[in-house]
Parts: structure tokens; C-alpha cells; sequence
């Protein structure tokens, strides 16, 4: 088994706006510049990454809309359990051919929220497990706890 990746975000907002943030507000925060499937997929083209689109409910789809219209999937929800727990099968690229697992917990902290986040299921992806493994461990400290967080503390004011 991998490791699972672990990080950890007190913010100043309530459980229901983080998790709002985190999900229905994801693009206002998700650093579409470096991390799209606009990017990957349309590299050349003069297509942008413009929203993300977060369908509220256990089943529903993640997925990001660009310029053209085109949507490009980023994965799908296993668990859709607001203001407290959202699990994601997470695959926001076109390969591997397996997601892994996102999962997040909100729980009231005082007066603000601790937002737990754990990446697991690496072993999913075979040979490009490590490799995967490694990119997320250097990018959820910006997208996660900076970007988020900043996020989430601005819908607190």
C-alpha cells in the first residue's frame, strides 16, 4: 500500500461555506494556469479551462468547462454528505485510466473549521503511482492549504 497523502487547513468560515467553497465555489480558487485539462488536452490551442462544475449529489459528475464549450471530466462524487463529508473519485487528467480517492472532512473548530483532506488509492495507478503520488504531494500545499484556505478565509469576511 502508498501512503495516502494527508493534509490539514483551519479556516475562518463555518463548515457549510467551506464545503460550499471547496465544491461549488472550486473555481474560484483552482489554479487553472497550471492545472486543467484544457491545458493538457488542448495544449496548442487557443482554448482556456473557464469553470468547474460540481453537480451536488452522490453520483454526480466534476468536471471542467472551457471556452469552446467542451467539458472534460474530472471525476465523480461517492459521497455527497454536506456540510461534513464529500469523497471524490479524482482523476482530473485523461489518463491513467483509474481514479483515485479524494476524500474531505469539515468539522467545526471553535469558530472557524478544520478541513481534513486525504489523497489515497495511488496503487490504482500502477507504474505511474510514485510519480503521481509525488506531483500531488508538492501541489496540494498551493492548491490546498494556500489557495483554498485563502479562498475559504475571504468567504468568512
Amino acid at each position: 500500500m502508498i501512503e495516502p497523502i494527508r493534509r490539514t487547513v483551519d479556516v475562518r468560515c463555518n463548515p457549510a461555506t467551506a464545503f460550499r467553497v471547496f465544491t461549488t465555489e472550486m473555481d474560484t480558487w483552482w489554479p487553472f494556469h497550471i492545472h486543467s485539462r484544457a491545458l493538457q488536452d488542448r495544449e496548442g490551442e487557443s482554448v482556456k479551462a473557464e469553470r468547474i462544475v460540481v453537480e451536488e449529489r452522490s453520483g454526480g459528475r466534476i468536471y471542467e468547462v472551457m471556452s469552446d464549450g467542451a467539458e472534460a471530466d474530472w471525476g465523480s462524487i461517492l459521497t455527497w454528505d454536506p456540510p461534513t463529508r464529500l469523497v471524490i473519485a479524482w482523476q482530473p487528467n485523461a489518463d491513467p485510466p483509474n481514479p483515485t480517492e479524494l476524500e474531505l472532512r469539515f468539522i467545526a473548530a471553535g469558530t472557524g473549521t478544520r478541513v481534513e483532506l486525504e489523497h489515497r488509492g495511488w496503487e490504482r495507478l500502477g507504474a505511474l503511482a510514485s510519480d503521481a503520488r509525488q506531483g500531488y504531494a508538492q501541489g496540494w500545499p498551493v492548491t490546498f492549504d494556500r489557495l483554498f484556505a485563502e479562498a475559504a478565509n475571504a468567504a468568512a469576511q
